[in-house]
């Protein structure tokens, strides 16, 4: 299926942030919860193919350093590459500086996490510890955010004081690994699929094979991540990822990317830092995640970007923000996640990510300033999208198979 193509060149998206601010400026209404009533398709869609999450084994008690945020107005936010409204002219987020004039909290934010092992494996030693790692909010995936709830290495929200915080999906609420959401909120959800530039590939591209062809040798990049890389090769081999597969499919996945890479298709193996390929032009297509191609359509100001679920499916997930334990800035950083769940906030970040929306009524407020884009299904993606595309989460693996599965993909990317 040919997916709708969002207004996301820089002038459209200029207009989009450039109306929002407008209404900024005005005296804010502030927003009563919304009832599951009044949720539209995006959230049925997420209710049905939902990451699935690792089982709860339960978050181990935490002692909670001292909160310094009534006296020192300082945040820290790490985030992933391209997830954040951006201005080009004045090399600002746009919603992040409107939170800074509002609060008087002053965010540095940083793009510091490229793979969920490598920025979990870099800051978890420090964290263990006890030792600052200098950040107040990380994101990362539904199964690493179960990993850090699961050592104690996240800090418990205080909900009653995050008000806008009930707008969060109600399919979204109680994931196995955070139930009730005591210790995380969605940031955004997305998909795996193919990404490639028309313009130099000069041909469709629908399926996994249409990659492995001999004019995209060496051109073509991958994702790290391998519940996305590994889960459409899955999808292609007839594989159930949301249902009971074992190590023998999981192998045969891993085997058919080994052979990718030893044949010279694939050139990378990469995290976020995987859009610098496709930038420097090094390479024309890959496995991408769905947002960054239209941030890199308006970035490389090329339009010629696409975006396609393959024909045998594709993957969804979800990333969520956190609270290091050892952060002292506690409820700055609540106070700016209950920011973002306003929906006039939410949709302007999704105006520019592309992402799929957690927040109920950010539909609506798209819709008052660009109807297409409120269409489109990478934003609020309907029940009937997912199915008809076969999108799918990752099946929870067990903390055994977690590592033994993990261990064999180290092999193939040279970790």
């Amino acid at each position: 299926m040919k997916p709708l193509r969002p207004p996301a060149d820089p002038v459209t998206r200029g207009l989009v942030r450039a109306a929002m601010s407008a209404g900024r400026d005005r005296s804010m209404t502030r927003r009563g919860l919304l009832g599951a009533s009044l949720m539209g398709g995006a959230a049925a869609a997420l209710s049905a193919c939902a990451p699935p999450a690792p089982p709860a084994s339960g978050a181990v008690a935490v002692k909670l350093p001292t909160d310094v945020s009534a006296t020192d107005k300082t945040l820290k936010w790490a985030n992933w590459t391209a997830y954040l409204d951006y201005d080009e002219d004045t090399k600002k987020y746009p919603t992040l500086e409107a939170f800074i004039k509002k609060t008087g909290i002053q965010v540095t934010y940083s793009e510091d996490v490229d793979d969920n092992d490598s920025y979990f494996n870099k800051i978890a030693p420090q964290l263990r510890a006890k030792q600052d790692i200098d950040r107040d909010i990380f994101v990362f995936t539904d199964w690493m955010a179960n990993r850090v709830i699961r050592d104690g290495l996240a800090q418990p929200l205080e909900l009653i004081r995050m008000p806008h915080a009930a707008n969060l999906l109600d399919s979204l609420k109680d994931v196995s690994f955070d139930p009730g959401r005591q210790h995380s909120l969605t940031w955004q959800s997305g998909f795996a699929g193919i990404g490639y530039d028309k313009s130099k590939v000069g041909r469709e591209l629908k399926s996994l094979d249409d990659l492995w062809q001999d004019d995209l040798k060496g051109k073509i990049v991958v994702l790290s991540e391998f519940r996305d890389t590994l889960g459409l090769v899955m999808l292609q081999q007839g594989v159930d990822i949301s249902g009971g597969f074992g190590k023998a499919q999981f192998e045969a996945a891993v085997a058919e990317i080994d052979k990718r890479i030893s044949d010279g298709y694939i050139r990378r193996v990469k995290g976020n830092s995987y859009l610098e390929d496709l930038k420097s032009g090094n390479a024309i297509a890959g496995i991408v995640w769905s947002g960054d191609l239209f941030v890199l359509r308006a970035e490389t100001e090329n339009d010629n970007w696409e975006f396609v679920i393959p024909e045998s499916g594709g993957t969804l997930w979800s990333d969520n923000m956190m609270i290091p334990i050892t952060s002292t800035h506690r409820k700055s950083a609540m106070a700016l996640m209950d920011y973002y769940y306003q929906p006039e906030v939410a949709a302007e970040v999704a105006a520019y990510v592309n992402y799929v929306c957690p927040v109920t009524g950010a539909q609506a407020e798209m819709e008052k300033i660009d109807p297409e884009l409120a269409k489109s299904p990478f934003i609020f993606p309907s029940e009937s999208y997912i199915k008809d595309n076969n999108i799918k989460g990752f099946r929870a693996l067990s903390a055994q198979e977690d590592a033994d599965y993990s261990g064999i993909w180290a092999k193939v990317v040279g970790n």
